[in-house]
């Protein structure tokens, strides 16, 4: 067998990455874009010592759950790549992935709970972030996604993951800047000046923080130009800032950020709380369902202690722990980014809340010194970047934690090579749940309940 051959295989699962597959002799072929129990025509494009890869040339029997894409950039673009599956069967194989994925890693096999679904599959997302450039010969701006494993910028001017406002925002700026002589940025040669234009979108979406980040040390007159036309034409935009980036860099953002109208924040409001979120601070993506995850986390804290004294760690804007405040003793929130950390202290006055404390600085080296002031929790939970916990993290983590660990995480693997570092220090899992964040596409949320024993 060579690159390049074809031949017709059944898919047997799906795995993480929402990848089909399916064995030639015994050896894992995967395939993208395939579903259990189809058959499907491939072209193998690689051959590795231990995998194939491979991919569709016709689905010859396609599953029941198969649907057709509602974006006409779906075989393409690389966000939505689990658009051609009916929505509950997702669900299904997210739930799937995630059971796999902890006994395969952590050796653990546990009944995983159904997954929470999302208030809205469509118009979720609440932070976009899309990379600007512009055709050699017209000059016209794009923006949109990039194709599946490159850098090709695809111009998407709908996307249904988006609120449509935000589609109609984009492509009045688009309009306006080409108008202005605004350039979009060339990363081959680091050229022009548009890099990003992210958004920030209350869920309500009353309230829109739009941030250039541009390859200039400055903020040129055809900028703010650009940002008065926006903010006359839709009042719903809050604040419009610059966020500096001039480095030869796939990193999106740059250190320093200033306004350019306006203000540097959004509210938003979920249940009976609120947060401000400035433009550098992390918050949940899809708020609809983050709101799910955080009344899930508090039921499954008040059923197992009351009033306890809970650490918040990896805080952000303290999301957690402001939505835990009613239920909590006490709560320590810690968190790296100034600026988020900032927020939090805004929003506990936003929120009129006294019984929490706030810690601005590196995760493990603030759990060091906790633990040093003999200072213990009843319940720690935890909400890391997508790489997990470092090592030295988990093991202060279980020193301070008496009771419970509730683990929320945007990656079952990560998330499974904790939950074994935690079974050394005597933490079980007994409870695993999925959230789907990101409807249509791969990526899955996790809450993890572990007891000390």
């Amino acid at each position: 067998m060579n690159p390049g051959d074809e031949i017709t295989v059944t898919i047997e699962k799906m795995i993480s990455g929402g990848i089909g597959l399916a064995k030639i002799n015994n050896t894992a072929v995967f395939i993208k874009n395939t579903l259990p129990e189809e058959i499907v025509k491939i072209k193998i494009t690689k051959i590795n010592k231990s995998y194939i890869e491979g991919e569709i040339i016709s689905v010859e029997k396609p599953s029941i759950y198969r649907i057709k894409p509602n974006c006409a950039f779906s075989k393409i673009c690389g966000s939505c790549d689990l658009s051609y599956v009916e929505y509950n069967e997702q669900l299904n194989q997210k739930k799937l992935v995630i059971k796999e994925t902890i006994k395969k890693i952590a050796g653990i096999d546990i009944d995983v709970q159904n997954i929470i679904a999302s208030p809205k599959i469509k118009e979720y997302r609440c932070k976009i972030q899309l990379p600007y450039t512009q055709t050699k010969v017209s000059k016209r701006l794009l923006s949109g996604y990039y194709k599946k494993n490159s850098h090709e910028l695809i111009n998407i001017k709908h996307c249904s993951m988006h609120p449509d406002i935000i589609n109609e925002i984009n492509e009045y700026l688009k309009e306006k800047a080409q108008n202005l002589n605004i350039t979009g940025y060339n990363e081959k040669y680091n050229t022009g000046l548009i890099r990003h234009v992210i958004y920030r979108i209350s869920s309500d979406l009353k309230q829109i923080l739009v941030i250039f980040v541009i390859n200039s040390n400055k903020i040129e007159q055809n900028l703010k130009t650009l940002s008065l036309l926006l903010r006359q034409k839709y009042p719903q935009i809050v604040g419009i800032c610059a966020n500096f980036n001039t480095k030869n860099t796939n990193v999106i953002t740059g250190e320093r950020t200033e306004i350019i109208s306006g203000q540097d924040f959004y509210t938003e409001v979920l249940g009976n709380k609120k947060y401000k979120i400035s433009s550098s601070s992390f918050f949940q993506v899809n708020p609809y369902c983050a709101e799910l995850i955080f009344e899930k986390v508090k039921d499954l804290i008040s059923k197992r202690v009351e009033k306890p004294s809970i650490l918040d760690a990896y805080s952000g804007v303290s999301s957690f722990g402001i939505w835990l405040s009613d239920i909590a003793k006490d709560v320590t929130c810690i968190e790296e980014v100034k600026s988020a950390s900032q927020d939090a202290i805004n929003n506990l006055k936003l929120n009129n809340i006294s019984n929490l404390k706030i810690i601005n600085g590196d995760a493990a080296k603030e759990f060091e010194k906790l633990i040093k002031k003999g200072v213990e929790f009843d319940i720690s939970v935890t909400d890391p970047p997508r790489k997990g916990c470092s090592l030295e993290s988990i093991n202060y983590l279980a020193k301070l934690t008496s009771k419970y660990i509730i683990y929320v995480s945007c990656n079952p693997a990560t998330l499974a090579r904790d939950i074994k570092l935690l079974k050394e220090h005597y933490f079980e899992l007994e409870y695993l749940q999925g959230a789907d964040m990101f409807p249509n596409t791969c990526h899955i949320e996790c809450i993890a309940v572990l007891k000390k024993f």
